[in-house]
């Protein structure tokens, strides 16, 4: 593990991460910078963006370069989006936006746990756990409101959690986009996957 985040965070996380800006509430954007550096804290990694997609995914499918950075930022642009509309056609609704930017970030922080540098399998986090359950341990050891552990925990088939808000069913939705769109560079019909 280690002890040194600071080549692996920096401290601005609008570098990894652009639209962590987009969180207007202050507690909640330092909150997503202290689950990042917890989990970098906790774990192996050097680098935040060298940590993998899905390595047993990315390897089946022939795609070696998928980055987890690349894919929250793709949930998070489409979460975002997603968001947006709905705030515009159905301001009643009462979407807080803040949240849904914040889950999609965090939605993927485990993958710092499930997968080792150079390693091409999961660790026993990947195998026995999954990385939502591990995404709740580090947005409660951050401070986050358990809303947000909610969208981590709900945003996934590996657990029989559903989308309980919005927030959480926006999230969910990108993040099955977004992985839709990793596979279909792929693959010539997403049945396959």
């Amino acid at each position: 593990m280690s002890d040194d985040t600071s080549a692996a965070l920096p401290d601005d996380l609008s570098d990894v991460f652009p639209l962590v800006d987009d969180i207007a509430d202050d507690d909640l954007r330092a909150g997503v910078h202290e689950a990042y550096a917890l989990a970098l804290a906790e774990t192996a990694w050097d680098d935040i963006r060298e940590v993998p997609w899905l390595p047993d995914e990315q390897q089946r499918l022939g795609l070696p370069d998928e980055t987890n950075v690349d894919h929250v930022n793709e949930v998070t642009t489409l979460a975002a989006g997603m968001a947006d509309a709905l705030l515009a056609a159905r301001p009643d609704l009462g979407i807080d936006r803040d949240l849904v930017v914040a889950g999609a970030l965090l939605h993927d922080v485990s993958k710092l746990y499930e997968f080792a540098p150079g390693e091409s399998s999961g660790t026993d986090y990947y195998d026995l756990l999954g990385h939502p359950h591990v995404g709740v341990y580090v947005c409660e050891a951050a401070g986050l409101p358990v809303e947000l552990s909610h969208i981590v925990l709900s945003h996934t088939s590996r657990t029989t959690v559903d989308p309980a808000t919005i927030e959480a069913e926006i999230v969910k939705r990108a993040d099955e986009v977004a992985a839709a769109a990793i596979r279909s560079r792929a693959l010539d019909d997403l049945r396959e996957a």
